[in-house]
């Protein structure tokens, strides 16, 4: 079975092009995701020299965050708004026990809010 056939199967898609519009979507996010953390740790004066658990604590307050609102904006520009919404559901439904992930076991367009 091939790389994109068992993503289309493990993200519930149909379309081979969705697949790789998704991955696109997860190579920006990435990318601004770094770009913009040299400028937030700058802005908060984090430094190499800075304890690397500060320096963790730091990054999972801010970029972790703003990671995820990246996703959903550039899934939005690329038309896969739904396909993220659910896949962050999904996610922190795993993550947090307080959020069902019940409601994310598909992206199906009709259960996404």
């Amino acid at each position: 079975m091939k790389i994109v056939d068992k993503l289309k199967q493990r993200w519930q898609i149909e379309s081979s092009w969705q697949v790789f519009i998704i991955l696109v979507v997860f190579a920006c996010t990435g990318s601004t995701a770094v770009y913009v953390k040299k400028y937030i740790f700058d802005l908060l004066g984090v430094t190499p020299d800075l304890s690397w658990w500060i320096r963790t604590i730091i990054w999972i307050v801010t970029i972790l965050p703003l990671y995820n609102v990246l996703l959903i904006i550039y899934g939005t520009l690329f038309g896969q708004r739904k396909f993220f919404w659910w896949f962050l559901k999904k996610t922190f439904g795993r993550l947090i026990p307080g959020i069902s992930s019940e409601k994310a076991s598909s992206p199906d367009p009709n259960t996404i809010s």
